[in-house]
């Protein structure tokens, strides 16, 4: 069965659900969110998309992204993703939301109502290959100088994401 996805107006209230190709088809602002997971040295974990996704294979992209389910809270909805796609468990905090549009050269375009999630872990991921191809840790800095100097090998949606989660630290630094 299709997973839906919430479609909110821009305060974030739903006004219905639809299934994820359709919205992303039409364009349709829904509900969404992404984790950045960082240790103590400050290295976000950053995952490669398997191979086989539909869209963005093999792009580096944040921990994990994806959407909530209808009933379910934004943390509960990253918890459950992150221990989906990379195995690990880590206590989640929201830090912001914004609304990003991204097309793709496939005709599908994000427009999304992107919660923005920070979690700390200093393991090793157990990665679901399903999902993800690899996974490597990055100081922030040094994301921000490869997406310049590299960015066809990273989603879109992460360069936009990454972009307002920079800005929202150089205002509310990390402890």
């Amino acid at each position: 069965m299709e997973e839906k996805v919430i479609l909110v107006n821009e305060r974030d209230e739903p006004i219905g659900l639809m299934g994820k190709l359709e919205a992303h088809e039409k364009a349709m602002l829904h509900r969404a969110f992404s984790v950045f997971v960082l240790n103590d040295k400050k290295e976000v974990m950053l995952q490669q998309r398997a191979a086989g996704k539909y869209h963005s294979p093999l792009l580096w992209t944040n921990t994990c992204c994806s959407h909530q389910r209808e009933g379910e809270s934004n943390i509960e909805a990253g918890s459950r993703r992150l221990f989906e796609e990379m195995g690990i468990q880590a206590p989640l905090t929201e830090l912001f939301h914004f609304i990003y549009r991204a097309p793709f050269d496939n005709g599908l375009t994000e427009h999304e109502l992107d919660h923005v999630m920070i979690g700390y872990f200093n393991g090793e991921p157990q990665i679901n290959p399903d999902e993800v191809a690899s996974w490597k840790w990055m100081g922030i800095a040094d994301i921000r100088n490869d997406m310049a100097q590299n960015p066809g090998q990273y989603t879109v949606w992460f360069k936009i994401i990454f972009d307002e989660f920079h800005h929202y630290l150089e205002d509310h630094p990390l402890p």
